[in-house]
């Protein structure tokens, strides 16, 4: 039995509940119930005092999140993302909350060097070019020589720099508090002053949290330098939407943004109009990649609820 005393698990969906009971052999003989329950699919025969853990869905979490008190014996929240803001008030709690880290890094580490590239690069206009038959020929930057700041030193940030590594970019990484890697030295927020002037791109990988919500703000947006990018895959909070829309109205800076805040970006919203702007509804770690990764991280955390062993993934409070 868990350390937690897990006995029945809700997930999400039947469909991810039988992929994960595929690859446990005979669960239904270690005295764990695999039960569907969700925003989605509340389930009525199901005995919700019963559950002592869910699986949130991917997609649209929130009204799920909304019905946890319906739950009154919740003791783990299992997120299929890496960020936990949505659950972050039960951290430190009597629920324990686990999250999918390091299932989204390859994918979301993939689009974020490909959101810089494509913005950097020019690909975005030749692609408005393409649909007016117009050949604009211009001299674009490289991501080569440019320096790069990662905000944010996790497992994306580590897979981020990983790839960025080959394109003889100039990484600066930037984490919650200084420390020194094996790779070198993290600075911490408060180094953000001094670095910001010599920053040319901006990834932002943070995770939302009090600390970090409206952190690239319009006084750290006025630090970077003209012609600045700033590449956000992480929350869309974290950076002040209006104040970006203002640097980008006014073409001192571009963007590449996977989230944005509000979200979904609403058909009026400016940001669908600024220049230099290049836009993805969020699909960072939404890939092939996802299922395979996914499933195989779910299997195991409840192999170790069955053996009782310490789970992974947990968010310290």
């Amino acid at each position: 039995m868990s350390t937690l005393d897990i006995r029945t698990i809700a997930f999400p969906d039947p469909d991810i509940l039988a992929k994960v009971d595929g690859r446990i052999t005979d669960h239904q003989q270690t005295g764990i119930e695999f039960v569907v329950w969700s925003a989605e699919n509340p389930t009525v025969e199901v005995n919700r005092a019963a559950i002592d853990a869910i699986i949130l869905p991917y997609i649209d979490a929130q009204p799920t999140v909304d019905r946890l008190g319906e739950l009154p014996n919740l003791k783990l929240v299992q997120t299929q993302t890496t960020g936990y803001d949505l659950v972050a008030d039960l951290v430190g709690t009597n629920t324990t909350v686990a999250t999918a880290s390091g299932v989204h890094a390859a994918a979301t580490a993939e689009l974020a060097v490909g959101l810089a590239l494509a913005s950097l690069r020019g690909i975005d206009t030749a692609v408005r070019s393409m649909a007016s038959r117009s050949w604009n020929h211009a001299r674009m930057r490289s991501l080569a020589d440019r320096r790069v700041m990662i905000l944010g030193a996790g497992g994306i940030g580590e897979a981020i720099r990983q790839r960025l590594v080959p394109f003889e970019a100039h990484i600066t990484r930037v984490a919650s508090h200084a420390r020194t890697d094996e790779h070198g030295r993290i600075y911490g927020p408060e180094d953000l002053p001094k670095l910001l002037p010599h920053t040319e791109v901006v990834i932002a990988v943070t995770p939302l949290t009090k600390q970090t919500e409206k952190l690239i703000d319009a006084e750290f947006l006025s630090q970077l330098p003209d012609n600045a990018l700033v590449v956000n895959v992480g929350r869309g909070k974290v950076v002040d939407t209006d104040a970006l829309v203002a640097e980008l109205r006014a073409g001192r800076l571009s963007a590449a943004l996977d989230v944005v805040d509000p979200e979904p970006l609403p058909h009026e919203h400016p940001l669908w109009g600024t220049p230099n702007t290049l836009i993805t509804p969020h699909v960072g770690g939404d890939t092939s990649a996802f299922e395979p990764r996914i499933e195989q991280m779910l299997t195991e955390q409840v192999r170790r609820i069955i053996a009782g062993e310490p789970l992974i993934n947990v968010v310290e409070g």
